[in-house]
Formats: structure tokens, sequence, C-alpha cells
């Protein structure tokens, strides 16, 4: 996908909120003193008298965006996926979660491919994390069409919406006509046949990769782009499953407490399949260029494909 368009979500992240920002002016955005790496920054500059930085206490954070929320505005939160969801998860689950507040966090910089920032900061914990959180929405999306209707649709959905975005550049794949994104509903993005993969993230162009590598030798993937975790689309999962037989998650996440897990839950209970889940296994990640991690850790076209001739 050398010739593919290629855009940071966190990019279109930034981007999303002035856009909806010149349109509506019943919410907020706030920021942990990282405005420049989450992109907020867009938004502070288009419309500053809507933008508050908490400075470097994302506890505070979250319970500055909890508290605006009580008033009837909608509140987006952003700061990387370690913040949001590692050092402010009380207030998170607390003071947002429990009381089922308007608060949409926007967390950037998650998983493998935050490259140099290096193992304490590649958060690959985070879905597991606000997974637990009763009512408690999350959102993954693929690319940056869909990272900007993301965006829109948390800011209209009713509750707190956990969002995760990257900063890694990923290649555009939702720019079609068809195109719609619905929060709980996965979307079928390659017919097949032979084997599901459910994907989210930056690993659904590689699932397509994967996927036309796999043809070549006449094995028909089924790929799912499962953008929203969490409430899953369990009807796409078990009637894939169904026509398949066989199911490969992918995630630049924990294989624990992630989408494949997800998935894992709904077929031992539904529908039974053969399985395997492609992630990150149980370790830290380490400092190094982002592309040659996530190859080095199994998280590229050709882990995924691996995975699938070991299900078949």
């Amino acid at each position: 996908m050398a010739d593919v368009k290629k855009v940071a979500t966190r990019v279109s992240y930034g981007e999303a909120l002035v856009e909806l920002g010149n349109e509506r002016d019943d919410f907020v955005v706030l920021d942990a003193d990282l405005a420049a790496a989450t992109q907020t920054g867009k938004f502070k500059a288009a419309h500053p008298e809507r933008f508050y930085d908490a400075g470097i206490a994302e506890s505070n954070l979250m319970g500055l965006a909890a508290g605006i929320a009580t008033t009837g505005r909608v509140a987006f939160a952003s700061t990387f996926a370690m913040f949001a969801a590692g050092r402010a998860y009380e207030q998170v689950r607390n003071s947002i979660g429990y009381p089922h507040l308007n608060v949409k966090i926007g967390a950037t910089h998650a998983g493998i491919s935050v490259g140099e920032d290096g193992a304490t900061h590649q958060c690959c914990e985070d879905i597991a994390l606000m997974r637990t959180i009763p009512g408690m929405t999350v959102v993954v999306p693929a690319d940056d069409v869909e990272a900007r209707a993301c965006v829109r649709a948390a800011y209209e959905f009713e509750g707190p919406v956990y969002m995760r975005f990257g900063r890694l550049a990923t290649p555009v794949i939702n720019d079609r006509e068809d195109y719609e994104f619905k929060i709980g509903r996965g979307v079928v993005v390659r017919e097949g046949s032979d084997v599901t993969i459910i994907a989210c993230g930056l690993m659904v162009a590689e699932a397509l990769e994967a996927a036309e590598a796999l043809a070549a030798d006449g094995i028909e993937a089924e790929v799912i782009n499962m953008h929203t975790i969490k409430p899953l689309d369990e009807r796409l999962v078990v009637a894939s499953a169904k026509k398949t037989g066989r199911v490969v998650t992918a995630e630049e996440h924990s294989i624990i407490g992630g989408l494949g897990e997800a998935v894992a839950g709904v077929l031992a209970e539904q529908h039974p399949v053969p399985m395997r889940r492609v992630g990150v296994r149980d370790v830290y990640g380490e400092s190094g260029p982002a592309v040659d991690l996530l190859h080095k850790y199994g998280l590229d076209a050709g882990g995924i494909e691996a995975a699938v001739r070991s299900v078949l």
C-alpha cells in the first residue's frame, strides 16, 4: 500500500474537532499539556474560549471533564492512551463511568506504533481497562475517514466513549461512497469463504494486505473492520464464523482483554470455531521505529497471514 494516502488518526481527531466546533458550540475540549501531540491544539487555535489545558495532571483532567459534563455540555478529554486509561483509570471509572456522563475520551499515541517513545508510553492495555468499565463505549477507528466519523458519532452518542487514536500515519481505506459508520456495527470490507479476519485500528489495512496474499494461494479471507470493541457486533461475528468456520483476530493491543478476547468470548458461548489471536503476547514493547516494531511483534500483514495458515 505504498501508493495509498496515509494519515495518522490523531491528526484526523484534531481536525474533526475543529470541523465539529465550527458547527456546534455546546462542547469543550480539554488536554493535559499535550495539545501539539494530540492535535487538540488545532481546536485551541480555532476556538480558544472552549479549550482548557489541565497541565500534566491527567486525573484532574478527567475530573474537570466530568464536572463540565454535569452542566449539560459535552466534554472531550484528550491525552496519551497511557495516561488516559492508565494514570486516570480511577477518575474515569468513578467520575465519568459511574454517573454515565457525556465525556468523550480522545486517547492518542496508543499501541506499539508509538515507536521511539518506548515501552512506558506504548500502551497495549487500554482497551482491556476501558472494556471493564460498565457502560463505557470503546472505539478504535481504522483510518482518517473513520476517525473523523468516530468523533462526530461520539459527540452525538449519549454516555462516555473511549476513542483510541494512533501516532503512525496509516492507509486510508474507507474513502468510498458507500462507507457508513455506526457505533456497535462492524463492517465487512472484504468478502470471503475460507476464514474470517476480524481487525481494528491500523491492523485493518494489514488484514486486507494479508487477504490479498492469501488469495494468491486460493484462500479467500473475509475481512471485518471491527471499529467498535464495546459494544461488540456479536451478530456479525457469529454470522461470519458460521460462514467460514475459522476466525483470526488482529489488534495493536495485548491479546489479553482486547478485541481477541471479546471475539473469543462471543464464539465460545454462541458458535465455537478454531481461532487464533494476533496481538501483543503478554510482553512490553521497546524503543524503535514504529514500522520495524510492528513487524518484530507480528503486528503486520505477515503476522496475520501466518496466523491464518496456522488456523487452516
